[in-house]
């Protein structure tokens, strides 16, 4: 939203200067974003007058002008056609910068004669005009007069507007909170009342009401359209607004002034006297919805939710309610009979048609944010009064379709509440004044007070807005301070467990080599139903774009398109992970917290052919993390064959703690999942599930444990176990170090054999045991208590030595 302070001061008597203003905004909540002066890019810039232009001794095309200017005579080049003595024009000196060229003038000559300066056009001065020439001004206007005054720059504050507060799209709106925070003097300007010489011929049919409440018009019959004034046409300028002509100009202002759109529809371009306001409709014949050619030029299809206006017995499409109008029914130079349009169209209905078309006016920004529910008729009387003023014509009388909302209901409103919410202590003067100020209806009599919300002030429901509303506007900087309570040192961390896990986990990822992403909680709904998800529940309602309208099931799709996006833009070989939620389902329990990794290894090319094994390096690090994270690895089962879908079977695997606790599963990815996605494999991922970790033991000091090294050598021994083919080499190691967990210090398996003299559906397993002496140098006999205990353990699991 932008607007000029010569415009504040049409609604605010102030004499306090465009910084103050901005800053009294601020304070007051209203986020300034810029503050454009366009007067200091201008500065070096003023009206010169051509007293002689003689044409150049070496250049047909160039003329030698003597120009009058603010430092005297100069004698100046100049190349434009329209160069005359006696021309008033703007002259730029030696060392000034020309916007429009991106230029500094530095003194030089042109052909053989120095040119003292330059003399410019609109475009050289990035000024709205012909270019085809240096500027003719009007001749009365004095040699020194600076441009900026010239042309009426000024100054432009730019400040976001909330949603909450659609009164603020209006310059009205603006200039009421600057009232209520002292910095002027609210102007009151009375709607006019225009009487209608005759009844409006053309009438309104709401067969909408949901989507369009109440729709006032009036028709102005006999004006002659055309330009607007140049106060008007300067005014919509400084903002950034292109003049049109007289009708629309109008429009524009009453939209940027009162915050309260309106359109115009040439009558003459009207079929039948009756404009109906529907929803959509689609063929029946054909099916196909109906067509609407907007105001800029492209076609739209609009729904059944979206509000249509329409003639022709409502029949043909004229424009789409709240958002823009239809190039059919568009007001030019020729149309001298026009009917007014002033609405309130839902917002919601608004803000989603603008979104599903991709549509965004300034009609449909101030409607889907909530217009003023009450002033359809005071915006038709405003537009009424300025178009007979600047076009004449007659106007009808007004008619109405519908009843608008109702407006917000009082509410009891204790003015103690100020003090006990925020420390303001206040006279209770001081919050009548500011609520009065605001546009709030206040009543009391011996009790709490009764307070109305103004028709534009919707966003108030309770007594905390009115606090809040009375400490905006009386300044937060006047907030007292309160130190919070000395509760002492905290007796332990600041995080929880698993807050520390997460921490630790990110700092340990990051050593690895692996880079975080941070992606959305949404997926495409057929992804996630590829991925174990994708139920109707988790479907969104309102998706911020139509591919992310499913809560995720995994994070694994997300790094997947990721990982795509950066192999198409030449990086390929990447390792990213990242920590985040899940949904299961659409209860609380449902949400889970993951930690998934994913590896696109392309390892460059090798004159040995080696490039490694991927999927064991991504298990390596996958067990550094867990044990990183309290869990001990030696306790976790691999289960082959039951991981997800989406994992490629033999390649995958599952780690958890006894058949239902699932930790984690990791492998690499099935080619089916990449294929969905449109992601070239091969791809390897992991995902641990947070709440599924055991709780680690808290350790009574962060200090590190102490270091336990045997001074005696330790030794191995070799063991070759017949098992069953389908036994997990991981479920035999821990049988095997599980037999004497204070000597044995690591067990290996180093060969697997299959073939001549192990019986089919058996495989033979050789496994490696270290053996750490602790306090004493093993004797042989110690030495075979301890292999008959390896053997026994390993008979358990069905295994045999192999002789």
């Amino acid at each position: 939203m932008k607007f000029t302070l010569s415009w504040l001061k049409r609604h605010l008597r102030t004499d306090r200067s465009i910084g103050q203003i901005a800053d009294a905004m601020t304070m007051a909540g209203l986020e300034v974003e810029e503050v454009i002066d366009p007067t200091e890019r201008l500065k070096p810039f003023s009206v010169a007058r051509i007293v002689s232009a003689a044409r150049h001794p070496d250049a047909d095309r160039l003329q030698v002008c003597q120009v009058e200017t603010v430092d005297g005579m100069k004698e100046i080049v100049c190349g434009a056609p329209n160069a005359r003595a006696g021309l008033v024009t703007i002259y730029a000196p030696i060392g000034a910068y020309v916007p429009g060229l991106g230029v500094t003038l530095v003194e030089k000559p042109v052909r053989g004669v120095v040119s003292n300066g330059m003399l410019c056009s609109a475009a050289e001065l990035e000024l709205d005009g012909a270019s085809d020439g240096i500027l003719d001004l009007d001749s009365d206007l004095k040699v020194g007069t600076p441009a900026a005054d010239v042309f009426g720059l000024e100054p432009v504050i730019d400040f976001e507007v909330t949603p909450n507060r659609p009164d603020w799209l209006g310059v009205a709106g603006i200039a009421r909170d600057l009232d209520a925070a002292g910095q002027g003097l609210l102007i009151s300007h009375q709607t006019p009342s225009i009487a209608g010489g005759y009844a409006s011929p053309i009438r309104v049919e709401l067969q909408a009401p949901e989507l369009c409440p109440v729709f006032a018009g009036r028709l102005i019959r006999g004006l002659r359209n055309g330009p607007s004034p140049d106060w008007l046409q300067d005014r919509l300028r400084s903002i950034g607004l292109r003049p049109i002509n007289a009708l629309v100009d109008v429009t524009n202002l009453i939209c940027y002034d009162q915050a309260r759109p309106l359109h115009v529809y040439d009558k003459a371009k009207l079929v039948g006297d009756q404009i109906v306001v529907r929803g959509g409709q689609v063929a029946t014949d054909t099916g196909e919805p109906e067509r609407l050619i907007a105001l800029d030029g492209k076609t739209y299809a609009p729904g059944p939710r979206m509000c249509v206006i329409a003639d022709a017995g409502g029949e043909r499409p004229i424009g789409l309610g709240g958002v823009m109008g239809g190039e059919s029914t568009g007001c030019d130079e020729t149309t001298t009979d026009v009917f007014i349009e002033s609405a309130w169209f839902d917002p919601i209905a608004t803000a989603q048609t603008g979104r599903q078309l991709g549509i965004t006016s300034d009609a449909q920004y101030r409607f889907a944010r909530g217009v003023d529910t009450h002033s359809a008729v005071a915006g038709l009387e405003q537009a009424t009064a300025l178009i007979l003023e600047l076009c004449g014509g007659e106007a009808s009388e007004i008619t109405v379709a519908g009843t608008p909302p109702a407006p917000p209901a009082a509410f009891d409103f204790d003015p103690a509440l100020v003090e006990r919410l925020t420390g303001l202590r206040l006279p209770t003067v001081r919050i009548h004044t500011i609520l009065s100020a605001l546009g709030f209806e206040v009543a009391y009599d011996n009790g709490p007070w009764r307070v109305t919300p103004p028709t534009w002030r919707r966003d108030v429901h309770g007594p905390a807005d009115l606090v809040e509303e009375v400490a905006r506007i009386n300044g937060f900087n006047w907030l007292p301070s309160t130190p919070l309570p000395d509760l002492g040192a905290p007796t332990a961390g600041v995080l929880s467990p698993r807050q520390s896990r997460i921490r630790a986990a990110r700092r340990t990822l990051a050593g690895l080599g692996w880079a975080e992403a941070v992606t959305w909680s949404f997926t495409r709904q057929d992804i996630a139903e590829a991925f174990g998800g994708g139920s109707e529940a988790l479907v969104l309602d309102n998706p911020i774009a139509s591919d992310l309208d499913c809560m995720r099931p995994s994070v694994l799709p997300n790094l997947i398109q990721a990982a795509a996006r950066n192999a198409d833009r030449g990086f390929a070989d990447l390792a990213l992970f990242e920590i985040g939620p899940i949904y299961r389902g659409d209860q609380p329990g449902d949400q889970r917290t993951v930690i998934a990794g994913l590896v696109a290894p392309h390892a460059p090319r090798r004159w040995d052919g080696d490039t490694g094994d991927d999927l064991f390096g991504l298990k390596s690090d996958l067990f550094v993390l867990l044990e990183t994270l309290g869990v001990s690895t030696s306790a976790l089962q691999l289960v082959q064959g039951h991981t997800s879908t989406w994992w490629h079977p033999g390649q995958s695997a599952r780690l958890q703690l006894g058949p239902k606790t699932v930790i984690a599963e990791f492998g690499a990815i099935h080619p089916g999942a990449l294929k969905t996605l449109d992601a070239d494999g091969p791809m390897l991922g992991f995902e641990i599930d947070v709440e599924a970790l055991p709780q680690s033991k808290a350790r009574a000091t962060k200090a590190r444990s102490r270091l336990d090294l045997s001074t005696l050598m330790p030794l191995s021994r070799d063991f070759a176990f017949v098992v069953n083919a389908g036994l997990a080499a991981g479920d035999l190691t821990r049988a095997v170090a599980g037999s004497d967990k204070q000597l044995i210090s690591d067990v290996r398996v180093f060969d697997v054999y299959t073939g001549t003299g192990v019986p089919d559906g058996q495989k033979s397993l050789a496994v490696e045991v270290t053996i750490q002496p602790r306090n004493a140098t093993l004797t042989e006999a110690e030495i075979d208590a301890l292999s008959d205990r390896i053997v026994a353990a390993a008979a358990k699991l069905g295994a045999s030595l192999r002789g």
